[in-house]
């Protein structure tokens, strides 16, 4: 090995190195730096050497520092000082890391903690209520009065199961939620008969005896996610029970390439100071929070589903009276439909 071999050696290895390397002396002044600094730094080495370092340097330490670059935009490197000589004079080393990245992992996890604690307090608030009175009820008819008559009994078999629906529509709520926040994949879209769709979910809903009036054609075809569209549309329909008041009118109609479904009830509506909230995640109306219960999810997952499929969802004042919640899909084609497939309004083919 010749006496360059070393020299050249170290050179290679500084020039190498991912991390950059900074050398400054006992002024604070730059000395030497490899390319990965001059990047990093966003500054030509020609120009970073000999000018101040700017950063307090400390021996055996390792800080975080927030650089503010020339066009303003910031980043977070981690730095690591040693102390070396070199002729007798004092020099800095800085070995510099971009932690940008991690600092954004770090806040992004941070918020996913957050997220999860707001959940488990949500589902615990809302689960303990009707627990509890399930369990009054069930403990009524495990040990019942003396005086309990049949229709007694049969009207607390109703109660039980009213909040067992209850705590279904809240468990299925949860879970949407959690799978829309992590990583859900939807369902593959298809054509979906608009009117036999709603039929089968009204069949199967607890809706069963309230005055819900349907105004669906026949023929209309949505393409969309079969369990997404059921979410979306059972969610509207709860949300008018709850809150407004019958009769519920569901209807549906097509326009411009795209199916539009309307859930209206004739309630007080929503208030105007309100409705830029509605579909926030957790928000719910102070003025019928305290009355009705709920979890503040259903129109931010109606909203979400309807963008995951194409698609978005709305709220228009009733006229006179009442809240409309809309929500629009990409229209679909009946696989038995041979006809041409309708135009938007307005537009003319080309050839």
């Amino acid at each position: 090995m010749t006496d360059d071999e070393p020299r050249n050696l170290y050179e290679a290895m500084m020039l190498a190195a991912p991390d950059g390397i900074v050398a400054v002396d006992a002024d604070g002044r730059v000395r030497a730096c490899n390319p990965a600094a001059a990047t990093l730094l966003e500054c030509p080495a020609d120009e970073l050497i000999g000018s101040v370092f700017g950063f307090p340097l400390v021996h055996g330490e390792a800080t975080e520092v927030t650089l503010v670059l020339p066009n303003g935009r910031s980043k977070v490197v981690e730095m690591r000082v040693t102390l070396a000589r070199l002729d007798d004079r004092r020099l800095y080393v800085a070995a510099l890391r971009d932690a940008t990245r991690r600092r954004q992992a770090d806040h992004v996890l941070q918020s996913a903690l957050e997220h999860q604690s707001v959940v488990a307090a949500v589902a615990a608030h809302q689960l303990h209520n009707p627990l509890a009175a399930l369990g009054a009820l069930v403990h009524v008819l495990k040990e019942p009065p003396p005086d309990l008559t049949d229709e007694g009994r049969a009207e607390l078999v109703e109660r039980i199961a009213e909040r067992t629906a209850r705590l279904q529509s809240l468990v299925r709520k949860l879970l949407t939620a959690a799978r829309i926040d992590g990583a859900w994949q939807q369902g593959v879209p298809e054509a979906v008969a608009v009117l036999d769709f709603l039929l089968e979910r009204l069949a199967e809903s607890a809706a069963r005896g309230r005055d819900l009036r349907l105004a669906v054609p026949a023929h209309l075809v949505a393409r969309v996610d079969r369990v997404g569209f059921a979410e979306i549309f059972t969610n509207y329909l709860e949300n008018a029970l709850a809150y407004g008041r019958e009769p519920v009118e569901i209807t549906a109609r097509a326009t411009a390439g795209r199916i539009e479904l309307s859930v209206a009830d004739h309630g007080p509506g929503v208030p105007e100071s309100f409705v830029p909230h509605l579909f926030e995640r957790y928000r719910r109306d102070p003025a019928t929070a305290a009355a009705t219960e709920g979890t503040g999810l259903g129109l931010w997952i109606a909203r979400s589903l309807a963008r995951a499929n194409g698609g978005d969802a709305w709220y228009e004042p009733g006229r006179p009276n009442g809240a409309v919640f809309c929500v629009s899909l990409p229209q679909g084609r009946d696989p038995d439909d041979t006809s041409p497939p309708t135009r938007a309004p307005g537009r003319e083919s080309q050839t």
